[in-house]
């Protein structure tokens, strides 16, 4: 059986906050104490040499505060201090300095909570989820008894609700049919075109809400802010899951073109960017794409939007430039054949995806 690895999230019910918001404030107790230790034997002092640098391991700092738990009288498993150790001492290599950023319990930079354990530290039992020997009551939307629980972890949001994420494996998806080919032209007049007609419309979410934002932020009303955020975000989220759900239905192979979202959100454009998603749908379409055991490719999308889909001629009637972002229908010079601008790229993207499967390069995430 081919199964793959999905992580599931599901709400924890408010009564139960107050316990994991002490088990948060040890794991940021274990992060800080890893932290200083870290950064205190992070220069070695070596005879005739001076004194060099190394890089203090996971291991190692597990050696070092093996009784912080007994010592502070946590409540939190021996897993868990391993867990936040393991997860520091790899962040600290991957960024390669000797100290990351210190996490606040409290306050207007308060880190937000986060308590993640090993494999089989949680169990589902009697409707609940076991942990460190405590019960948590969730809302169960996935039906969490047929799933064998792998790691995972608690986490919280902004408006202090917490959320249980799991690890499991589940049996891959077949695709029924063959399924059609797609290319996606991402942009800011409307989110994504697809080749075949089918457009994702700009949502506008954050502009929308700008104005009902900017004044809970100017009467200082912190959780009318947050909620606010927090409606914006589920409002995208949904309208993004809903249009990639049924281009991965619809199609085994999916092509994107590989426009940056980070580059552009550093421009004059960047709120139009960020509210647009691009990102997000990205992903969305990668992971749900790989889950139907189809292919997911993101290509150069230079050149796409002057281009003609039939003849492949650059006429000179096609839009170029600054200019010619206005100009949204066009008709080439070369073969008389009518364009819709971005369902024109988009036609484009799908013609690279294809040349670049045929040459053999190896098709990747785009990440």
């Amino acid at each position: 059986m081919n199964t793959q690895t999905k992580t599931l999230k599901v709400r924890i019910r408010d009564k139960q906050v107050d316990v994991l918001n002490r088990m948060a404030f040890e794991c940021n107790q274990v992060w800080n104490a890893a932290n200083a230790t870290s950064a205190e034997f992070a220069w070695v002092p070596v005879p005739e040499v001076g004194y060099m640098t190394m890089q203090t391991s996971g291991f190692d700092l597990m050696k070092e505060l093996k009784g912080i738990r007994k010592e502070r009288s946590m409540i939190i498993g021996a897993g868990t201090v391993q867990e936040v150790i393991a997860v520091h001492a790899k962040t600290r290599k991957q960024f390669k300095k000797d100290k990351l950023k210190w996490r606040s319990s409290g306050g207007a930079r308060r880190a937000l909570g986060w308590v993640p354990f090993k494999s089989g530290a949680a169990q589902w039992i009697n409707g609940q989820i076991r942990f460190c020997g405590i019960y948590f009551k969730c809302w169960d939307s996935y039906g969490l008894s047929q799933y064998d629980f792998r790691s995972g972890s608690f986490s919280q949001d902004s408006r202090g609700r917490w959320y249980f994420n799991i690890v499991v494996h589940v049996e891959a998806k077949v695709r029924v049919s063959e399924g059609g080919q797609i290319g996606i032209d991402l942009g800011l007049k409307t989110t994504a075109t697809c080749s075949n007609g089918d457009t994702l419309e700009r949502q506008n979410v954050y502009r929308n809400s700008e104005e009902k934002l900017g004044k809970a932020q100017r009467a200082n009303k912190s959780k009318q802010i947050k909620s606010i955020h927090a409606k914006i975000k589920n409002r995208r989220a949904d309208a993004i899951h809903k249009f990639s759900n049924k281009i991965v239905k619809e199609n085994s192979l999916i092509v994107v073109g590989n426009v940056s979202a980070s580059g552009l959100a550093k421009t004059k454009m960047a709120k139009s960017v960020l509210d647009a998603g691009w990102a997000m749908l990205k992903a969305q379409l990668d992971y749900k794409s790989r889950g139907m055991q189809g292919v997911f490719l993101e290509v150069n999308e230079a050149y796409t939007s002057q281009t003609c889909s039939c003849c492949g001629w650059i006429s000179a009637n096609s839009p170029k430039g600054l200019g010619g972002l206005e100009i949204r229908e066009w008709t080439c010079a070369e073969c008389g054949t009518e364009h819709d601008r971005d369902q024109n790229a988009a036609k484009n993207i799908l013609r690279m995806g294809h040349h670049t499967l045929a040459v053999g390069i190896t098709v990747s995430s785009g990440r």
